[in-house]
């Protein structure tokens, strides 16, 4: 006769070990007034001073762009890696890792096609005088991404992808795990590492204490209750220091 068991019965009996932690913790980057047809017009016409908007416009800001990360990964030596479909890029991070010798930077730039939203240029007819002219419309698209690799003192690796097509949205990846790493090394604190977590700690109670003020920080507060503002560092070569404006509760408008 077999008695059921639930997972937490189970589980009871063979924990010895128990972590609260923010595991990967994904930012937006973007400027928000760039997400609708409306901003993006305003943008091209305004700011840029052309005389009508079109995506023809973005092309020669797409390819200095992808000109600029390409040569900055040559002169720095940083590998310019095409990822393969089906690749899991965390595998080819464990791999660059193991060769890279510095103790942070930029292990290597990889490269990947992505389905996104973009704006293209609709074809429209004014109905009483006949003449044609281009439309902002929001479509989807095949675009490479860049995806910045990158080892970090304080938070270890972590990654920030940018799409190479304009608006140029991006994303930051950090790990939880790793900063309590990070902080555990930095404090002589042994432990035995998972690969994305602990097997054991010789001070468990710090490492809570560690988990906890990652939890509590002001980057966690900011993307909790939705960013104004966030000056992003960008490598030199790349471009001038950017402010990238951030809010996840933004919609864009429709129309």
């Amino acid at each position: 006769m077999s008695i059921p068991h639930s997972v937490a019965d189970i589980l009871k009996n063979h924990v010895n070990f128990e972590l609260e932690s923010i595991d990967r913790m994904y930012l937006n980057v973007y400027v928000p007034t760039l997400q609708c047809e409306g901003g993006v017009v305003g943008f091209l016409r305004r700011h840029r001073g052309h005389p009508f908007a079109s995506s023809a416009l973005m092309d020669p800001m797409t390819r200095s762009f992808v000109a600029e990360t390409e040569r900055y990964a040559k002169e720095h030596g940083v590998p310019l890696i095409q990822f393969k479909k089906g690749e899991r890029k965390d595998d080819v991070m464990a791999a660059e890792l193991k060769r890279f010798q510095k103790s942070e930077g930029v292990v290597f730039i990889g490269k990947a096609q992505e389905k996104t939203s973009v704006f293209r240029t609709e074809r429209r007819r004014n109905p009483d005088s006949g003449l044609y002219y281009p439309w902002i419309v929001r479509s989807t698209a095949m675009v490479n991404h860049y995806y910045w690799y990158c080892l970090d003192r304080e938070f270890g690796p972590f990654f920030l992808k940018f799409c190479s097509y304009f608006p140029y949205n991006g994303k930051l990846c950090l790990n939880g795990h790793e900063y309590a790493k990070c902080q555990l090394r930095r404090e002589g604190i042994e432990y035995k590492a998972l690969d994305n977590g602990f097997a054991s700690c010789g001070d468990r109670k710090r490492l809570q204490t560690i988990c906890d003020q990652l939890g509590q920080s002001q980057s966690t507060v900011c993307c909790e209750a939705g960013w104004t503002s966030c000056p992003i560092p960008i490598p030199s070569g790349i471009a001038k220091l950017a402010t990238a404006m951030t809010c996840p509760s933004y919609r864009p408008s429709s129309r």
